[in-house]
């Protein structure tokens, strides 16, 4: 039988040791960890940007098919994906949890392996956050820190007419993911006797309980001297981010239906639960790409780039943002992609 600690004989403040020993400072800005009040950051002249997730229990995962490590690897890739979105590079996280008494030591342990990993991978140092008791369930909060040079940080409002709109990766794997594990829950808790059946869909299930974020693009971006007029990650959906972009900046938008950049394992899972692959690309979310308009003079340089895509251009805000189908007509972009408060 597998051991379990009771992580009321560790207390608060001997959890917390417990579960960062192991942490090891990365980044000369991190001046004080974990283990007092505050942290304590320095970044030598440069600006600093923060953001802020929550994600719940039943909400934003469900513990019936997400593993506790890639749960807290993905807790960490989505809050750097927001700071790689303003071309800042992050730091340093705070982790705060809200944990109901079904979790043991050893679940915890090993949901910050997973929170270890990512922070290693991307060279990021945890320095602090707080645990508390939930009645409903698993509570996630972190805290991202990044720092960028001087005012060379992207917004969402700076996108302008002639822009071209462009895309990192590939798009609505991370959705057709969820509906397979969401499927598979559906046939399990009607016959726990069969077996999920996950044979072949790697790539869609890794899109979704293990993203990554797009620093390779960030430093794309520095090494050729690209700065994106405007830039969001795809976290809601592409329908969805490029309308903010859009109305933030007071433009308008087309979109080739064409240009979307779809993996082919994505193309046929979408065949196979009769969805239509475009509008998982457009509505699907989750994917933590980057979604960012670009002058046109700065074309040539990012076709040295084979994970970037043009897939439209912006327009005046009186001709409405809108999709090119494949056939040639014009069809109005509508965000259908997630929404925090449809439950």
């Amino acid at each position: 039988m597998e051991e379990r600690t009771e992580i009321s004989s560790l207390g608060e403040f001997g959890l917390i040791d417990f579960l960062t020993k192991n942490f090891e400072i990365q980044n000369v800005s991190t001046i004080e960890s974990i283990g007092d009040d505050c942290a304590v950051i320095d970044h030598y002249g440069k600006q600093t940007v923060i953001t802020t997730d929550l994600l719940l229990e039943g909400v934003h995962f469900d513990l019936m098919y997400t593993p506790l490590k890639h749960l807290g690897y993905k807790s960490i890739i989505v809050n750097l994906s927001d700071v790689y979105a303003m071309k800042a590079i992050p730091t340093q996280v705070t982790l705060s949890l809200g944990i109901s008494n079904k979790f043991s030591v050893e679940a915890l342990t090993e949901f910050y392996e997973g929170v270890y990993a990512a922070c290693q991978r991307y060279n990021v140092d945890l320095v602090g956050g707080d645990t508390s008791m939930s009645q409903k369930g698993f509570v996630i909060s972190v805290t991202a820190i990044g720092e960028v040079a001087p005012d060379k940080f992207v917004k969402r409002n700076t996108a302008q007419k002639g822009d071209l709109i462009c895309l990192s990766g590939e798009v609505g794997g991370a959705f057709l993911g969820l509906t397979l594990l969401e499927r598979e829950k559906r046939i399990y808790l009607e016959n726990p006797k069969i077996q999920p059946d996950l044979e072949g869909e790697d790539y869609i299930v890794g899109r979704i309980l293990k993203p990554e974020a797009r620093r390779d693009i960030i430093d794309f971006f520095d090494k050729n001297e690209i700065t994106p007029t405007a830039m969001m990650d795809v976290s809601d959906g592409v329908s969805s981010e490029v309308m903010h972009i859009c109305k933030d900046s007071n433009v308008g938008c087309r979109i080739y239906e064409d240009k979307l950049p779809i993996n082919e394992k994505a193309r046929e899972a979408a065949m196979k639960f009769a969805l239509d692959p475009t509008v998982c690309a457009l509505d699907g979310g989750e994917d933590y790409e980057l979604l960012f308009t670009l002058k046109q003079e700065d074309y040539e340089k990012i076709t040295l780039n084979e994970e970037i895509s043009v897939i439209g251009y912006i327009t005046e805000i009186e001709e409405g943002c809108k999709l090119i189908s494949r056939g040639g007509n014009l069809h109005d972009i509508k965000p259908q992609g997630w929404n925090a408060f449809n439950y």
